[in-house]
């Protein structure tokens, strides 16, 4: 059996999270994807994959197997794309990634007409809420907020969003007006995971150079930003997220935000790609395509929580 082969089929049951999955995007059959697995397990001499009725699991050695079959496959479709050149017409699968907030309201639509634009181009949009690496993981670019650490990867600024603080008017005008962080000790906190359970950081006061920390007893605690927002719009309390969670919210005056001149320094967005990646038609193709309409739709945004 041949090993590259394999190990396509290996990485298939991964993207798929499942030996029926990838039997079904293969257009072979489920004794085959098994036959192909098997095979590479006799080959290293240790199991991939932990295997049940439904679910399928990574063992240690397949995990460190995997990382490394990534990296082959995505080597070898850059070689063969880099000898086609710029005759290659954009197509294959590109793996996109964003938080899931981002990946709804930023990049759901924008890859619908991407595909619409690129019909030889399919899309598989992975929305993880966790530090993804793009190698290991086989992910062609990556939509990142953030301030970036030195990498070798290529990073494409398109825009910058702020951490704000914001309660609906209605909630404003029946507590404590919120002049500085601190007042927010009385009021009633929808928290989430992504902005602190319990406490929320803010810039130090002038003269100061010690962060102001802010902690309170939450009276709601989500994991999901849409919640946060709704709860907030109907006036159950005040939180904290990104600006363009809010945007349309605040430009419809649903949302009020606060706290503006204690707002931390906003956190640029980047799309970002693995080096020597922008070679590859569909990879590059994406970039073009993506990048002045991300730019766009966040000056779009700033301008709609400017000001309320």
């Amino acid at each position: 059996m041949d090993r590259i082969d394999a190990m396509k089929v290996f990485v298939a049951t991964l993207d798929e999270g499942s030996l029926a999955g990838a039997s079904r995007r293969l257009g072979r059959s489920p004794a085959a994807v098994s036959r192909a697995i098997a095979f590479l397990e006799a080959h290293v001499g240790s199991p991939l994959l932990h295997r049940t009725t439904r679910t399928i699991k990574l063992s240690e050695a397949g995990e460190r197997y995997a990382a490394a079959c990534r990296r082959i496959l995505t080597d070898l479709e850059e070689a063969d794309l880099l000898v086609a050149g710029e005759r290659s017409a954009p197509r294959g699968l590109l793996n996109v990634t964003a938080p899931v907030a981002a990946g709804q309201d930023l990049l759901r639509s924008l890859l619908d007409d991407f595909i619409d634009a690129y019909p030889a181009v399919s899309v598989r949009l992975h929305m993880l809420d966790r530090p993804v690496s793009l190698i290991d993981e086989g992910i062609d670019v990556a939509l990142r907020i953030a301030h970036l650490p030195d990498s070798t990867l290529v990073a494409i600024p398109v825009g910058e969003v702020r951490r704000v603080v914001t309660a609906a008017p209605r909630y404003l005008a029946k507590h404590p007006r919120i002049h500085e962080p601190g007042d927010l000790a009385e009021h009633q906190i929808i928290s989430m995971t992504h902005f602190g359970l319990d406490s929320w950081s803010f810039p130090p006061a002038e003269g100061s150079t010690v962060p102001q920390v802010v902690t309170f007893s939450p009276r709601l605690i989500v994991n999901s930003i849409d919640a946060a927002v709704a709860s907030a719009v109907e006036g159950r309390g005040v939180t904290r997220v990104f600006s363009y969670h809010v945007a349309q919210q605040v430009k419809d005056g649903h949302l009020r935000i606060v706290l503006r001149d204690s707002e931390h320094a906003p956190l640029p967005v980047h799309l970002l790609t693995p080096h020597g990646r922008l070679s590859v038609p569909k990879v590059r193709a994406f970039v073009d395509f993506a990048t002045p309409r991300l730019r766009r739709q966040f000056k779009q945004l700033q301008r709609a929580t400017d000001r309320d």
